[in-house]
């Protein structure tokens, strides 16, 4: 099993989730929940990783607030 780090946003338009995984391109989905998000998200991420197993393009580090 294998762990991956999602950035996840709000959509100021639509409300909706939007999530993605920066270390495996091509893996974004959006939903309505974050629950609903998670299950997506899963989804993609497995069907990126059937096709191929790519080594990760990067490593989460953490997020940092800038304030001016």
């Amino acid at each position: 099993m294998r762990s991956f780090t999602a950035i996840i946003e709000r959509c100021p338009t639509t409300g909706q989730f939007v999530g993605h995984v920066p270390a495996l391109p091509g893996t974004h989905t959006h939903a309505d929940s974050l629950d609903e998000l998670h299950d997506k998200l899963v989804q993609v991420v497995t069907l990126v990783l059937e096709d191929e197993d790519p080594a990760p393009e990067t490593e989460f580090v953490g997020t940092h607030t800038v304030t001016v």
